[in-house]
């Protein structure tokens, strides 16, 4: 990594850090808290949102017929989500414990706690919870994917590629053979031992993702 791009990652986590005291303060301007994954709204909040709720008679006669008989459809891919989702937890129960990387734990990424909201009825928590578990499932198995691609081919593309995982950014540019045979077993190093690796980029001992 060079020193721009170590300036730049420093950047980052400083943005980052930034954008979690305002969405903590839009959350206490919003009247609710949440520690330890449990939500806890202000006396009183619950029962404003329950004023602001839609009956579900109410939300049928605002829908266009487009989105009642596209409904089915959208709905039809639980199924491939669920084997998605079922695969990719065996394939990481097997594959990563063969290979001694970290297991990912599924509930950092699959987030089904939108049914805490008083003003959704119970078809739009419904669809909350699809979107909440369909969008975690493609987030948990794209760190699964990435953490795969760190270990057997952590190289750039030569073409640009639309929104790369966060790991992508640290590969080896393409083209690089020698820093392929060199640092390879430095990236699965790092997939092993997250802190190790962040110890020793910060040491400048050696180059590790």
């Amino acid at each position: 990594m060079t020193a721009r791009m170590k300036e730049l990652a420093g950047e980052i986590v400083r943005l980052q850090a930034e954008l979690d005291r305002e969405i903590e303060q839009r959350r206490r301007a919003l009247g609710w808290s949440i520690k330890r994954r449990i939500i806890r709204f202000e006396e009183g909040i619950v029962a404003q949102q329950r004023q602001l709720r839609i009956s579900v008679t109410g939300l049928l006669k605002q829908a266009s017929p487009a989105t009642i008989l596209s409904a089915p459809v959208i709905y039809s891919m639980i199924v491939p989500l669920a084997l998605l989702d079922l695969w990719a937890s065996i394939f990481q129960a097997i594959c990563f414990r063969a290979y001694k990387i970290p297991r990912i734990k599924r509930s950092d990424y699959i987030a089904l706690d939108r049914g805490h909201l008083a003003y959704l009825n119970w078809i739009e928590a419904l669809n909350c919870a699809y979107c909440g578990y369909g969008n975690g499932v493609i987030a948990y198995v794209r760190e699964i994917s990435s953490r795969t691609e760190q270990y057997w081919c952590p190289i750039k593309h030569a073409v640009r590629i639309s929104d790369p995982h966060k790991r992508y950014y640290e590969f080896l540019e393409f083209g690089d053979a020698e820093g392929y045979r060199a640092r390879l077993e430095s990236f699965r190093d790092g997939l092993r031992d997250p802190a190790g690796a962040k110890r020793a980029i910060d040491a400048g001992s050696r180059p590790l993702p």
